[in-house]
């Protein structure tokens, strides 16, 4: 049920969320203090909304799961976050699987200080939407809540997906730890 609410509140809200344009700043300024680079990526979760006749859950899991991983790889490889990772002593550690305070707790226990996670609906055949949220872990704060589209229902679409993604996500980061003076 709680997946159910999640993604309805995404799709309903997605106007609002785009709209928001100071949560980048907030963004740059945690990552722009040292050590501010630390990110923990949560699992992301999938909901399938499209009606199709084919049973694709075990196809669509795998995806899922190289979604995330493709988009913990692709931070860690432009330097600018460190990804670190986040046990939530469960198989799967989302937001439709764990409690938001204990998804927040896990990130802060691993060192994290932001906590990346979200969604993907597939809406139809073809379209698909990620919800995606960074969460500045000391403060409980939420600083980035997105939805992005794509197209496909294929492992290609789903990794393009998450380089596109992790490409939003690197334009908001500094290119580094500040330099230091002395």
């Amino acid at each position: 049920m709680r997946r159910r609410t999640f993604f309805k509140l995404a799709v309903a809200t997605w106007p609002v969320l785009l709209s928001a344009t100071p949560a980048p700043l907030g963004i740059r300024q945690l990552a722009a203090e040292p050590g501010g680079n630390l990110v923990a990526v949560a699992d992301f979760d999938y909901n399938d909304t499209s009606g199709e006749v084919t049973d694709q859950r075990a196809e669509h899991a795998t995806r899922v799961d190289a979604f995330s991983r493709h988009l913990r790889d692709r931070l860690a490889a432009e330097g600018k976050y460190k990804v670190l990772h986040l046990d939530c002593g469960k198989v799967t550690c989302s937001a439709g699987s764990v409690d938001a305070d204990d998804l927040v707790a896990a990130a802060r226990d691993a060192g994290a200080q932001l906590l990346i996670y979200g969604g993907i609906q597939k809406m139809s055949t073809l379209i698909a939407w990620v919800s995606v949220r960074v969460v500045d872990v000391r403060q409980k704060q939420l600083l980035l809540n997105r939805l992005f589209s794509f197209r496909g229902d294929t492992d290609e679409a789903f990794a393009r997906a998450a380089k596109f993604i992790s490409e939003t996500l690197q334009d908001v980061a500094p290119a580094g730890p500040p330099s230091n003076p002395n």
